[in-house]
């Protein structure tokens, strides 16, 4: 049986919800649109962004307003991204600087054993699909970093770059 728009509408909503993993420290902003298969814990999302499916960002990890997320995007800790920013598909971003999952005496690595490094995104950055991002990189306002790059050092505002390490092919 084909249900009335508006009883469908409930339906997906409904649906929706129980797919979506939203920690009660979570920000959202006013307008702000988050789709399902998602985990979100401890962040800010700014007003009338849009959040895609299967996207996880992490604690401290800040998002402005009217960006787009798109799905299987990774934002760690210490990620900052202004706002009007476009992250495209499976973009990564990496908070530390010498990952390792041991001490040299074996035992785990826990939180006081790492530093996480803060990354930047500044105001109109379009970051394109497969990206990933390395930390302690500031990328300037208005710049544009193509699919798959690799961005292993700070992007001028308003520059291009590709490439893995990605380097700048147009400047503004």
């Amino acid at each position: 049986m084909i249900q009335p728009a508006s009883d469908a509408g409930m339906l997906r909503a409904m649906s929706a919800r129980r797919f979506q993993a939203i920690a009660d420290d979570v920000v959202l902003g006013e307008g702000a649109t988050v789709h399902e298969f998602v985990n979100l814990y401890g962040c800010t999302i700014g007003a009338h962004t849009r959040v895609g499916a299967f996207v996880e960002i992490q604690r401290g990890a800040t998002i402005g307003a009217a960006c787009k997320i798109s799905t299987h995007t990774f934002i760690c800790s210490g990620v900052h991204i202004g706002d009007r920013a476009f992250v495209g598909h499976g973009v990564t971003f990496v908070n530390d600087k010498h990952p390792r999952a041991c001490n040299p005496d074996g035992t785990p690595m826990g939180p006081e054993d790492w530093t996480m490094v803060e990354t930047w995104l500044e105001d109109e950055v379009s970051i394109g699909s497969g990206a990933t991002i390395l930390c302690g990189v500031r990328i300037g306002k208005g710049a544009t970093v193509g699919a798959g790059a690799v961005v292993t050092r700070d992007v001028p505002p308003g520059a291009t770059v590709v490439g893995n390490p990605a380097r700048v092919v147009r400047r503004p």
